[in-house]
């Protein structure tokens, strides 16, 4: 599969993000700020996933040919037991 440079420029921010955050604790901030932000990345690593299972899935379905054994159904539930692994 080939990643978008939109899935990888959400990584850098997210990589930013984390950056951040180490920074904070460097600082001590307070517990609180270090909480929302570490939230945050999560919810944005987790949006992440999701752009890639959804594109995967896309173009698993539209490149299926006649030689594979898999079924649409087989396509989703694999993306679905993806989605769920990951959390």
């Amino acid at each position: 599969m080939e990643y978008s440079d939109q899935v990888k420029n959400r990584l850098k921010r997210i990589e930013g993000q984390i950056k951040g955050i180490l920074r904070m604790m460097e600082e001590n901030k307070d517990c609180k700020d270090v909480i929302t932000q570490l939230s945050a990345s999560r919810s944005a690593i987790d949006r992440t996933i999701g752009v890639i299972v959804s594109s995967n899935l896309i173009s698993c379905i539209q490149n299926m040919d006649e030689a594979d054994a898999r079924t649409q159904e087989d396509i989703v539930k694999e993306a679905v037991d993806l989605l769920v692994k990951s959390r």
